[in-house]
């Protein structure tokens, strides 16, 4: 049984092609010590993968964000929200209108403190992840990719995508944990920023510095698009807070103690916003 409660509550966007499982072994400790987690599966992920159903789009997925995290916020909770890899594009647009700041303008409780990126695409207003991505040049990108008729993706070569995805671990676990991958839906990666939402919050960065997939020129062109992002604001001079380790795109595998501490800590910061 936990022996504390933690009254900032936690809600976790995956990675394209993950479900809500995968997170698991990162949240399990946490609520295990007293804290509420939400790990989502929103509609362009494997769980809603149905055969003769088209692809959804980014922006389903952020109005699928939004709508859960203001349900918690209507409940008068404060909640870190956190995004892995293509995550972070959802995450960044569904912020509308349910960060702290904003619901207390409308004089409202609860709402977003904090946002969170593991590792993640963070594009600039009108950007996706492909531009974002290419944007860069030639650094990170993905493993071989099929489109079915219905436009859902799949990776079909496990081996190479453990190259790419999980190349801190043995190539032997790496497959093994590529193969668990279901179809995402491609229209996502296409669909455009309309909404920066970090301008309003602020933000950690959990930087993997040996990400062959969201490259670390792509993690800190991210970094700098949300601290542009902030002149003019209040929070204008301020910087992301980052936290940087080795490790590859998927830190709850490859660096579970260190994800779980920083997870924590921006917990931590969030309750104090």
């Amino acid at each position: 049984m936990p022996t504390t409660t933690h009254s900032t509550e936690l809600v976790i966007v995956p990675g394209s092609f993950s479900s809500s499982k995968l997170y698991d072994v990162m949240v399990d400790p946490l609520r295990a010590k007293g804290y509420t987690a939400h790990v989502l599966d929103p509609p362009c992920y494997p769980e809603s993968y149905k055969k003769g159903i088209p692809s959804p789009s980014m922006y389903d997925d952020a109005a699928f964000v939004n709508a859960f995290v203001t349900k918690l916020a209507d409940e008068g909770k404060d909640i870190v929200l956190m995004a892995h890899s293509y995550g972070g594009v959802p995450t960044s647009q569904s912020l509308k209108g349910v960060t702290k700041k904003e619901r207390e303008e409308q004089g409202k409780k609860g709402g977003v403190v904090r946002a969170a990126y593991i590792t993640s695409i963070v594009p600039k207003i009108e950007e996706n992840l492909a531009t974002t991505i290419s944007a860069a040049g030639d650094q990170g990108g993905a493993p071989p990719i099929d489109v079915d008729e219905d436009g859902w993706m799949s990776q079909p070569q496990p081996e190479l995508t453990a190259k790419m995805v999980f190349n801190s671990l043995s190539p032997e676990r790496g497959t093994a944990e590529a193969a668990k991958f279901g179809k995402h839906a491609s229209v996502s990666f296409g669909g455009a920023l309309t909404h920066a939402g970090y301008k309003d919050v602020p933000v950690s960065y959990f930087f993997c510095e040996d990400d062959l997939c969201v490259a670390p020129l792509v993690q800190q062109n991210g970094i700098d698009a949300i601290e542009e992002s902030w002149k003019g604001t209040p929070r204008e001079g301020k910087k992301v807070d980052v936290t940087r380790v080795k490790c590859d795109h998927v830190p709850l595998l490859s660096a579970p103690a260190e994800l779980e501490k920083w997870v924590e800590e921006v917990i931590a910061k969030g309750a104090d916003e």
